[in-house]
């Protein structure tokens, strides 16, 4: 099993090396439009753009025509969707860049899961990395399904705008600014923020 483990980290390194290139080029990265379940603290879920989110939203086309990302990457879910068609621009969606999945807390509240399932709160709260929600995910999770896309940004040589959700942008941004993979789910990623990256 070893062995195998180390021929599989070789060949994604030999494989990241071949596409790693030294091109200058931007990546901006941005959360979804306020989304409904957002004004009411709810996880999850894929409820669509609040009034608020859709202002994100029109303001965001602005920032796109002026700087004009070559594409932009939405996760599956109709807030990032929304908030991409509303740039005006195709979007293309990747099931990867969907939200952390919080499994039998989707839809809920912290304090109604601190409230219903303590032993997931405080779980939680002591490694939010490792914890897997039941039925859900981990950041963990989130990091390793992200692979793939993290090679697609590293191999594009032009402009990507990546508009997705609270987890997934803290894990990209960890891992294109280099942070350690613990400070990953802290990390402040706010709504209505363009991070640019280059």
């Amino acid at each position: 099993a070893s062995i195998y483990s180390s021929a599989s980290i070789l060949g994604r390194l030999v494989s990241f090396l071949m596409n790693l290139h030294i091109t200058p080029r931007t990546i901006w990265l941005t959360r979804h439009g306020q989304s409904v379940y957002n004004t009411r603290g709810l996880l999850g879920g894929d409820s669509p753009l609040s009034r608020a989110g859709i202002g994100y939203a029109d303001a965001l086309r602005c920032f796109v025509r002026a700087r004009d990302p070559a594409v932009i990457w939405t996760s599956t879910l109709q807030r990032t969707i929304q908030t991409g068609r509303a740039t005006g621009r195709g979007c293309l969606q990747i099931k990867a860049l969907d939200e952390i999945d919080a499994g039998i807390c989707d839809g809920m509240t912290y304090a109604q899961i601190a409230d219903r399932f303590p032993s997931v709160a405080d779980a939680r709260a002591a490694d939010k990395l490792r914890y897997r929600y039941p039925q859900g995910e981990s950041y963990e999770d989130v990091i390793r399904r992200l692979d793939p896309v993290i090679m697609d940004l590293e191999r594009s040589q032009e402009p990507v705008m990546v508009i997705a959700h609270q987890a997934v942008l803290r894990a990209l941004y960890a891992y294109l600014v280099g942070q350690a993979r613990e400070d990953c789910p802290h990390l402040s990623i706010p709504l209505h923020t363009v991070i640019e990256l280059r």
